[in-house]
């Protein structure tokens, strides 16, 4: 039996910079946390500034906060530009933050909350950054997806925004396909580089301020079950950390909690749904993406097909 993955086998990361979107609570906490108390140099980069410096008091080692509303483009933009000037090189920029089951809103921008908030802000902010991290040998771009991906899920291309109908689980299912989507084409993008690799991750089901939104039907019958179907957010983030800085982890692999049904448990490598592989539907997420963020990544060197390097798929 394989030895369980824990944070003792996060290699020192000093002299490494880390940037943990949604890292004041949570998840996200618990990643910049350890990454922290390994020496990097971490970044809390939060909608809420008092919160991050709440957050970042309670940590040990360098670590500083960016507001960044993912909400808003413009906030991202004004993020990047701040860490841009502040900040020479990015190793680990990890995409963690995220809303779940909003009910029906959008975004300053105009998009649906959950899409603009989990997909195209980060999307906007990795594009932004990205060249930060390309001359960073070993950097790693890693995207927290969701379960959730499996669940009503399809990359809703004649209604992105949910204009029509509205569904709160279906669209958080898209917006958490759309990572594991981003992540695997951006690995086909940097494949040519050979220097900055795309991960993704999933912290199966954990006791966060997530679940506050979840429908009543839903979270009324389990309340009480709650304790014995989650995991603690410092079990939660270790797939997160695992793909950040397990030297053994290959760009385009997805990380996930290795119990039944990837519910709990220690991180392994998992394997999303079939649809998420889908070269064709990635491409046009892509496509829209830029559209709609404005923003266009560095451009892949044309010696060879950012499409000719495969995904890896979990076992």
């Amino acid at each position: 039996m394989a030895e369980k993955w824990t944070t003792a086998k996060i290699p020192d990361q000093r002299g490494r910079v880390a940037v943990v979107t949604g890292a004041n609570t949570g998840l996200g906490y618990e990643t910049a946390k350890a990454l922290a108390e390994r020496g990097a140099s971490v970044v809390l980069a939060v909608r809420n500034v008092e919160k991050g410096e709440q957050a970042a008091a309670r940590m040990t080692g360098d670590v500083t906060v960016q507001a960044l509303d993912l909400a808003s483009l413009d906030s991202v933009r004004a993020a990047a530009a701040a860490l841009r000037s502040r900040l020479d090189r990015i190793d680990l920029l990890i995409n963690n933050a995220g809303v779940m089951y909003t009910p029906r809103q959008t975004t300053r921008d105009g998009f649906e909350a959950q899409f603009g908030t989990n997909h195209l802000g980060h999307f906007a902010l990795t594009g932004l950054l990205l060249d930060l991290m390309l001359p960073v040998s070993g950097s790693r771009v890693v995207t927290v997806s969701s379960t959730g991906h499996r669940i009503r899920a399809a990359i809703h291309f004649d209604d992105l925004q949910w204009e029509r109908s509205y569904s709160r689980v279906a669209a958080y299912g898209q917006s958490k396909l759309a990572n594991l989507m981003f992540t695997y084409e951006l690995q086909r993008r940097l494949a040519t580089f050979g220097t900055t690799v795309a991960v993704a991750a999933h912290p199966g089901v954990s006791s966060t301020e997530l679940l506050r939104n979840l429908p009543p039907a839903i979270r009324l019958p389990i309340g009480w079950l709650t304790p014995l179907i989650t995991q603690s957010p410092a079990m939660g983030a270790l797939p997160t950390l695992r793909a950040a800085t397990d030297p053994a982890v290959l760009g385009g692999q997805y990380y996930g909690p290795g119990g039944r049904y990837e519910i709990m448990g220690h991180p392994r490598l998992v394997t999303s749904s079939p649809q998420s592989y889908e070269a064709a539907i990635q491409q046009r997420l892509w496509a829209v993406s830029e559209d709609l963020t404005g923003v266009r990544f560095p451009t892949v060197p044309s010696k060879q097909d950012p499409r000719s390097s495969p995904v890896s798929r979990g076992s």
